[in-house]
Protein backbone atom coordinates (compact mmCIF):
# COMPACT_ATOMS: atom_id res chain seq x y z
CA UNK A 1 0.00 0.00 0.00
CA UNK A 2 1.22 3.15 -0.97
CA UNK A 3 1.30 6.41 1.03
CA UNK A 4 -1.27 8.45 1.84
CA UNK A 5 -0.67 11.98 0.01
CA UNK A 6 -1.51 15.09 2.12
CA UNK A 7 -4.75 16.03 0.34
CA UNK A 8 -5.63 12.37 1.23
CA UNK A 9 -4.79 12.83 4.99
CA UNK A 10 -6.23 16.34 5.37
CA UNK A 11 -9.77 14.63 4.01
CA UNK A 12 -9.21 11.82 6.72
CA UNK A 13 -8.37 14.80 9.05
CA UNK A 14 -11.47 16.69 7.82
CA UNK A 15 -14.09 13.81 8.09
CA UNK A 16 -12.82 13.05 11.51
CA UNK A 17 -12.97 16.05 12.90
CA UNK A 18 -17.15 16.39 11.36
CA UNK A 19 -17.59 12.02 12.47
CA UNK A 20 -16.33 13.94 16.23
CA UNK A 21 -18.44 16.79 16.32
CA UNK A 22 -21.42 15.08 14.77
CA UNK A 23 -21.20 12.38 17.77
CA UNK A 24 -20.22 15.37 20.48
CA UNK A 25 -23.24 17.18 19.07
CA UNK A 26 -25.49 13.98 19.55
CA UNK A 27 -23.79 13.55 23.24
CA UNK A 28 -24.56 16.99 23.86
CA UNK A 29 -27.95 17.22 22.82
CA UNK A 30 -29.31 14.21 24.63
CA UNK A 31 -27.28 14.26 27.86
CA UNK A 32 -26.80 17.50 28.44
CA UNK A 33 -23.34 19.68 28.38
CA UNK A 34 -22.38 19.08 32.34
CA UNK A 35 -23.28 15.32 31.68
CA UNK A 36 -21.30 14.57 28.65
CA UNK A 37 -17.34 14.01 28.80
CA UNK A 38 -14.96 13.91 26.39
CA UNK A 39 -14.41 9.67 27.42
CA UNK A 40 -18.21 9.36 26.27
CA UNK A 41 -17.90 11.14 23.17
CA UNK A 42 -14.50 9.50 21.64
CA UNK A 43 -16.34 6.28 22.50
CA UNK A 44 -19.33 6.96 20.49
CA UNK A 45 -17.57 8.15 17.69
CA UNK A 46 -14.89 5.30 17.89
CA UNK A 47 -11.74 7.25 18.55
CA UNK A 48 -9.28 7.26 21.39
CA UNK A 49 -9.92 10.02 24.16
CA UNK A 50 -5.98 11.23 23.39
CA UNK A 51 -6.91 11.12 19.54
CA UNK A 52 -9.79 14.16 20.49
CA UNK A 53 -7.31 16.21 21.99
CA UNK A 54 -5.75 16.25 18.52
CA UNK A 55 -8.81 18.05 17.23
CA UNK A 56 -10.21 20.00 20.15
CA UNK A 57 -8.52 21.40 22.91
CA UNK A 58 -10.41 20.99 25.59
CA UNK A 59 -14.40 19.91 25.98
CA UNK A 60 -15.39 23.72 26.11
CA UNK A 61 -13.43 24.53 22.63
CA UNK A 62 -15.55 21.40 21.27
CA UNK A 63 -18.82 22.71 22.18
CA UNK A 64 -17.75 26.08 20.99
CA UNK A 65 -16.77 24.59 17.83
CA UNK A 66 -20.04 22.99 17.26
CA UNK A 67 -21.98 26.26 18.30
CA UNK A 68 -20.20 28.55 15.94
CA UNK A 69 -20.40 26.13 13.12
CA UNK A 70 -24.17 26.06 13.74
CA UNK A 71 -25.06 29.62 14.08
CA UNK A 72 -22.58 30.45 10.89
CA UNK A 73 -24.62 27.52 9.10
CA UNK A 74 -27.58 29.44 9.92
CA UNK A 75 -26.55 32.91 9.63
CA UNK A 76 -24.96 32.47 6.07
CA UNK A 77 -28.54 32.40 5.07
CA UNK A 78 -29.61 35.49 5.52
CA UNK A 79 -29.26 38.35 2.70
CA UNK A 80 -28.24 35.78 0.13
CA UNK A 81 -26.23 38.34 -2.26
CA UNK A 82 -24.83 39.49 1.23
CA UNK A 83 -25.36 43.31 0.03
CA UNK A 84 -26.85 44.57 3.30
CA UNK A 85 -29.82 44.87 1.64
CA UNK A 86 -33.12 42.72 2.39
CA UNK A 87 -35.46 42.32 -0.04
CA UNK A 88 -39.22 40.88 0.48
CA UNK A 89 -37.34 37.72 -1.52
CA UNK A 90 -34.26 37.46 0.68
CA UNK A 91 -36.61 37.09 3.91
CA UNK A 92 -38.52 35.12 2.38
CA UNK A 93 -36.14 32.91 1.46
CA UNK A 94 -34.16 32.92 5.01
CA UNK A 95 -37.26 32.31 6.42
CA UNK A 96 -38.09 29.33 4.88
CA UNK A 97 -34.34 27.83 5.20
CA UNK A 98 -34.70 28.35 8.65
CA UNK A 99 -37.18 26.11 9.20
CA UNK A 100 -36.29 23.87 7.35
CA UNK A 101 -32.79 23.62 8.67
CA UNK A 102 -34.99 23.76 12.03
CA UNK A 103 -35.95 20.30 11.20
CA UNK A 104 -33.21 19.06 9.75
CA UNK A 105 -31.15 20.07 12.75
CA UNK A 106 -33.16 19.21 15.42
CA UNK A 107 -30.23 18.11 17.61
CA UNK A 108 -28.36 21.22 16.83
CA UNK A 109 -31.47 23.54 18.24
CA UNK A 110 -32.08 21.33 21.37
CA UNK A 111 -28.63 22.03 22.19
CA UNK A 112 -28.99 25.76 21.84
CA UNK A 113 -31.89 26.09 23.14
CA UNK A 114 -30.48 24.20 26.40
CA UNK A 115 -27.43 26.03 26.49
CA UNK A 116 -29.34 28.76 26.42
CA UNK A 117 -30.74 27.95 30.11
CA UNK A 118 -26.96 27.05 31.08
CA UNK A 119 -25.86 30.97 31.45
CA UNK A 120 -22.28 29.61 32.98
CA UNK A 121 -22.39 27.39 29.64
CA UNK A 122 -23.56 29.81 27.68
CA UNK A 123 -20.71 32.22 28.45
CA UNK A 124 -17.93 30.40 26.59
CA UNK A 125 -19.21 31.02 23.28
CA UNK A 126 -21.49 33.96 24.00
CA UNK A 127 -18.74 37.24 23.87
CA UNK A 128 -18.21 35.71 19.58
CA UNK A 129 -21.92 36.06 18.93
CA UNK A 130 -22.67 39.57 18.68
CA UNK A 131 -20.10 39.88 15.69
CA UNK A 132 -22.41 37.54 13.73
CA UNK A 133 -25.29 39.08 14.81
CA UNK A 134 -25.18 42.64 15.07
CA UNK A 135 -24.97 42.68 11.23
CA UNK A 136 -28.25 40.70 10.81
CA UNK A 137 -30.12 42.68 13.15
CA UNK A 138 -29.02 46.03 11.46
CA UNK A 139 -30.34 44.64 7.99
CA UNK A 140 -33.49 43.81 9.30
CA UNK A 141 -33.98 46.98 11.08
CA UNK A 142 -33.24 49.02 7.89
CA UNK A 143 -35.89 46.27 6.03
CA UNK A 144 -38.36 47.34 8.39
CA UNK A 145 -37.65 51.04 8.83
CA UNK A 146 -37.88 51.27 4.81
CA UNK A 147 -41.13 49.23 4.63
CA UNK A 148 -42.23 52.03 7.14
CA UNK A 149 -42.97 50.37 10.27
CA UNK A 150 -43.78 52.54 13.60
CA UNK A 151 -40.74 51.20 15.23
CA UNK A 152 -38.57 48.82 13.15
CA UNK A 153 -36.29 47.57 16.24
CA UNK A 154 -38.50 46.21 18.03
CA UNK A 155 -39.90 44.82 14.82
CA UNK A 156 -36.47 42.81 14.24
CA UNK A 157 -36.40 42.22 17.85
CA UNK A 158 -39.87 40.84 18.01
CA UNK A 159 -38.97 38.72 14.78
CA UNK A 160 -35.71 37.09 16.05
CA UNK A 161 -37.58 35.84 19.65
CA UNK A 162 -40.55 34.47 17.29
CA UNK A 163 -38.50 32.31 15.63
CA UNK A 164 -36.67 31.41 18.69
CA UNK A 165 -40.03 30.33 20.32
CA UNK A 166 -41.06 28.40 17.18
CA UNK A 167 -37.99 26.63 17.00
CA UNK A 168 -37.77 25.70 21.42
CA UNK A 169 -41.54 24.68 20.69
CA UNK A 170 -40.55 22.24 17.68
CA UNK A 171 -37.52 20.86 19.17
CA UNK A 172 -39.43 19.72 22.56
CA UNK A 173 -42.98 18.64 20.87
CA UNK A 174 -41.93 18.01 16.90
CA UNK A 175 -45.13 15.82 16.91
CA UNK A 176 -47.45 18.41 18.01
CA UNK A 177 -46.10 21.40 16.46
CA UNK A 178 -47.49 22.68 13.56
CA UNK A 179 -44.02 23.73 11.39
CA UNK A 180 -45.31 24.25 8.27
CA UNK A 181 -48.53 26.40 9.06
CA UNK A 182 -46.39 28.26 11.90
CA UNK A 183 -44.27 29.25 8.72
CA UNK A 184 -46.74 30.76 6.51
CA UNK A 185 -47.73 32.60 8.98
CA UNK A 186 -44.90 34.45 9.87
CA UNK A 187 -44.03 34.78 6.12
CA UNK A 188 -47.53 36.98 5.69
CA UNK A 189 -47.15 38.78 8.84
CA UNK A 190 -43.70 39.84 9.57
CA UNK A 191 -42.14 39.84 5.84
Amino acid sequence: MSPRTPQQLEQIRKERRKAITDTALEVFAEHGYESASISKIAKKAGVSKGLMYNYFESKEDLLTSIMMEGMGEMLQMFDTDKDGILTREEFTCFIEDIFSLMSAKRSFYKLYFALIMQPSVWKLFESKLPGMIEPIIKTMVDYYRKKGVKDPVLEAALVGALLDGVGFHYVYKADLYPLEEMKKIIIERFV
